[in-house]
């Protein structure tokens, strides 16, 4: 039987100081709209960005607080919104979506450790993850709201548009993450 140490089941003044950080940074990317044919934000560049400095279990942290915060009001979600209401929108699956990668991320790492290919395909899983979670829930809350909806029209408006973005914000955080922590030192990898 494994035991887990005191240590790690605490969270530490540097934990909780990374996790503010981050999420100031997750909410600022999140009001960052970038235009395009279809305009998109700098959310999923900033949960690719914690993963990869972070880790699983600071990263889901993170995304657990960012989302916390915009529950109860704080307009820390797209366009300056917050609130209840946005969560159990007809997009709010895709930001609860975002607590599935860095929470797979922890699973990953604690089973695995910490080996090289682990973070590029938690981040590539996460996109995933969040596309079909968020999809999900689009269909059913679209449906109640306004009847039934096609699978491919959903894909077609909230998913195939943001799949080259997406990667590229993926690939864009790997790199800036690989730099940023040999300058930052390895403390931020736990």
């Amino acid at each position: 039987m494994t035991t887990i140490s005191k240590k790690d089941r605490s969270i530490s003044t540097y934990d909780m100081t990374c996790i503010a950080i981050f999420v100031v940074l997750m909410t600022i990317c999140s009001w960052i709209s970038v235009p395009a044919v279809v305009v998109f934000t700098m959310q999923t560049f900033a949960q690719f960005l914690t993963m990869g400095m972070l880790g699983g279990k600071r990263s889901t942290m993170v995304v657990f607080v960012y989302i916390l915060l915009g529950a109860v009001g704080i307009p820390v979600f797209a366009g300056f919104q917050g609130g209840l209401g946005v969560l159990f929108g007809s997009t709010g699956g895709y930001i609860a979506g975002f607590l599935l990668g860095p929470a797979l991320l922890w699973v990953l790492e604690s089973v695995l450790g910490e080996r090289k290919w682990i973070r590029p395909a938690a981040m590539f899983l996460a996109m995933a993850l969040n596309y079909v979670f968020g999809t999900i829930w689009f269909m059913i809350v679209y449906t109640n709201q306004n009847g039934s909806v096609a699978l491919g029209v959903v894909l077609g408006w909230c998913v195939f548009p943001f799949i080259i973005p997406d990667l590229l914000k993926l690939i864009m955080a790997l790199a800036l993450s690989k730099k940023l922590k040999k300058h930052v030192g390895r403390q931020l990898q736990g």
